[in-house]
């Protein structure tokens, strides 16, 4: 079925929510009332899960609506005050049309620490998610709150708030929540990394063929448009800070590379042996035109 096009009466969507809602809970992402779940499914039109109810146990007739100013639409219960931060993400990016919140224990100590989360570690991590932000903390359920995410949208698929938790969204409502899992899943390793001592980098060309390969895949990365950003070390996100950036203090510092768009000469892989072809040809070409002087 297709999202976009169904109604604020559509079950199998608001079945969908609470099926969510129990993963989010058994994982152990949301505790008690903890988190919030939406689906834009028209132009003014969002389902969303009610405030104060436990995530692991809604029901499809506890799941409300709202238009895109948070005016609520349908339903019994009263929509969660925080729906006003996935409807931010929701008018800033057309694509989206689905949120997850809640606070994964292991992105939510990052989000406590103001941990930058570091790169060129984990290929999945690479491809699939590249940089998480850190937005700055406001008190949650207004507006103000909610514009803290505005200046990291444009590049990325998943934020983390700070002293709160995440916020990821995506084109469904299932990948919404596999951003937080990947989230969580990666930060736990490293912490477990951080207890065996250190970090291990990927090289400077492994990192590149990664992100070629993100984006032969047609995924969209900050890194792809800031020839002053490393590949590892500096935040691409850097200007949407306007004080208290995240630092990266845990951990051994990444490994400085130059930007994407700075590549070298020869790096390795299929798309580099053209280059070293290339480089073959010119030298015999001059070789063969000295020695016919």
């Amino acid at each position: 079925m297709n999202q976009w096009n169904s109604g604020v009466n559509d079950r199998s969507l608001k079945e969908l929510i609470c099926e969510i809602g129990r993963r989010v809970y058994n994982k152990g992402f949301a505790a008690a009332n903890d988190g919030n779940i939406s689906i834009r499914v028209g132009e003014n039109a969002v389902l969303c899960s009610p405030t104060m109810i436990c995530k692991g146990f809604m029901k499809p007739d506890d799941i409300c609506a709202v238009d895109m100013e948070g005016n609520q639409i349908a339903g019994t219960r009263k929509r969660t005050s925080e729906i006003l931060l996935h409807l931010e993400i929701m008018r800033h990016r057309p694509d989206v049309k689905a949120c997850v919140h809640c606070h994964p224990p292991h992105a939510t100590a990052f989000a406590v620490a103001n941990e930058q989360i570091p790169q060129c570690i984990l290929p999945e991590i690479e491809v699939f998610m590249g940089e998480v932000p850190i937005a700055p903390y406001e008190t949650p359920g207004g507006q103000e709150f909610a514009a803290t995410v505005t200046p990291f949208l444009k590049s990325t698929n998943t934020i983390i708030l700070k002293n709160h938790g995440t916020i990821s969204f995506g084109k469904n409502l299932e990948e919404a929540y596999w951003k937080t899992e990947i989230l969580d899943a990666y930060c736990k390793i490293l912490m477990l990394a951080k207890d065996l001592g250190k970090v291990d980098y990927l090289s400077e060309q492994k990192s590149r063929e990664l992100l070629d390969l993100k984006k032969r895949l047609g995924f969209d990365d900050p890194r792809f448009h800031n020839e002053d950003c490393d590949l590892c070390g500096n935040s691409s996100f850097r200007e949407g800070y306007k004080e208290d950036a995240p630092v990266q203090s845990a951990f051994e510092k990444a490994p400085s590379y130059p930007g994407y768009l700075q590549k070298p000469a020869y790096q390795g892989g299929a798309d580099s042996m053209l280059d070293a072809d290339a480089l073959v040809k010119m030298i015999t070409d001059q070789v063969m035109a000295t020695l016919n002087k």
